[in-house]
């Protein structure tokens, strides 16, 4: 230590570095977070935590229209938005000092400065001070993408400035087909704006499943959300209050808010990963990890969406862990980012764990497919006109499941589950041995006794 004033020093306290500086801490090292903004990251302060807060508000109004068929009568309700951003804040703001509180108590210290290299071990705080580390941990995570420049960009917000709009947009245009772009689309018209998705691609949800990416594009429509795909925005207009955007259909939409969700990059820009000598990787522009989430300068290493592998907060809370053990445990661990379950907050919700059926058809010569499309019980007395979804991808050689996709309901919360019987290696007989929970949509999962199709791949001559 008498080179370095610390073990570890962590640029970012989002979930990644706040686990990683914990456990280091836990093991006896001396540990320094430097955060420029707000303890928590992407996940707590701008993404999943208020996201979700605001899925539940607009699920009140779901609620709401299913309510006379089971016999209640319900006076006409109204929503304010600025209530719900603060009750929304003053979560994130307890959110916020809990991160802060669980670092402190582990033995680390937090600096609220920007951190940026000076050399491999040499970090620049915004305060002026320097600090040698014997380590350093990369964890700034991603940031929004507007994609190409066009004329008007100043006028179009993203996932960041959503969360703290001062007025309740009634028209809102989104460009984007992920995950970002479709839960907000399915929040606002929850809340009762209207609501146009904008998509180059020829569908949504490109990499997920077929039959997941046409039956929620399908919901999506019956709950009045228009989605215009195989076209972008191509200019933005501003009229006093209010916006027009341009499609290169050469259609327009008049909105009161116009959103880009059209991807994340790696949060990387003037950190001085060239003073360091820290590689990217040439393929996603984030930075170059091995399984170790170690880069090619060996004492410092990246986690979480910075890295561009699988950005989710799960899987950089898992990689600061396994680097904590691996550097500081003595305990060498590699994150196995196979089949990790993930949940898409759409109305309906999608859960999804494993291969979809494109990707098994192209890796396995025997593929089964299970699939079911039904009205939930509740329907029936609602009059709610929505489907569930739910299908089994099976490897017709081994009989193990090679993948589940759910697009309902709590879909995000059974898909925790089913992933632990994925990850298990758990095989269709597994499943069928398994007694149904009745009445419920779940007991799907474990009756689907006939192949909806059957795949077998044809050897190369």
């Amino acid at each position: 230590m008498a080179d370095f004033d610390v073990d570890l020093f962590v640029i970012g306290g989002g979930s990644g570095g706040v686990r990683a500086a914990r456990i280091a801490a836990g093991y006896g090292a001396s540990v320094l977070v430097a955060e420029e903004y707000r303890m928590g990251g992407t996940c707590v302060i701008r993404g999943c935590v208020p996201k979700k807060l605001m899925v539940y508000a607009s699920h009140v109004r779901h609620e709401l229209d299913d309510a006379a068929g089971f016999g209640w009568t319900i006076p006409p309700a109204t929503f304010d938005w600025p209530t719900l951003i603060a009750n929304k804040d003053r979560e994130i703001a307890r959110l916020e000092a809990a991160y802060t509180f669980n670092v402190e108590k582990a033995g680390a210290k937090i600096l609220k400065a920007r951190a940026t290299f000076e050399d491999a071990h040499t970090l620049r705080l915004s305060t002026g001070e320097t600090v040698r580390a014997k380590y350093i941990l990369i964890a700034t995570g991603g940031a929004p993408n507007h994609g190409e420049a066009i004329p008007g960009i100043e006028h179009v917000i993203s996932s960041n400035e959503v969360f703290h709009l001062t007025t309740f947009p009634k028209r809102i245009v989104i460009q984007g087909g992920g995950y970002i772009a479709l839960e907000f689309a399915c929040i606002f018209a929850g809340l009762g704006a209207d609501v146009t998705v904008i998509y180059r691609g020829e569908n949504i949800l490109r990499g997920f499943d077929d039959d997941v990416r046409k039956h929620v594009r399908n919901e999506m429509e019956k709950s009045g959300i228009t989605v215009l795909t195989g076209c972008v925005v191509t200019k933005v207009d501003k009229h006093g209050e209010a916006f027009t955007a341009h499609l290169s259909s050469g259609s327009s939409v008049a909105a009161d808010q116009v959103m880009f969700a059209v991807g994340r990059h790696p949060n990387i820009k003037g950190l001085g990963l060239e003073k360091a000598g820290v590689a990217l990787n040439p393929v996603n522009g984030g930075i170059a990890v091995d399984g170790f989430s170690q880069t090619n300068v060996p004492h410092i290493y990246a986690v979480g969406d910075v890295t561009h592998r699988l950005n989710l907060t799960p899987v950089a809370i898992r990689e600061g862990h396994a680097f904590a053990d691996t550097v500081f445990g003595k305990r060498p661990t590699r994150v196995d980012h196979a089949d990790i379950p993930t949940a898409v907050f759409t109305q309906p919700e999608v859960g999804t764990v494993g291969l979809n059926e494109a990707e098994a058809r192209a890796q396995y010569t025997h593929v089964d497919i299970y699939k079911t499309d039904f009205r939930s019980l509740k329907s029936t007395l609602s009059g709610s006109e929505s489907r569930i979804m739910m299908k089994l991808i099976v490897d017709a050689s081994t009989d193990r499941i090679l993948g589940c996709h759910i697009v309902g309901p709590e879909a995000g919360e059974l898909i925790q589950i089913v992933g632990i019987a994925v990850k298990m290696k758990a095989t269709k007989a597994d499943f069928d041995a398994t007694i149904a929970v009745h009445p419920t949509a779940a007991e799907e999962l474990v009756t689907l006794r006939t192949p909806s199709a059957r795949h077998v791949r044809q050897a190369a001559e």
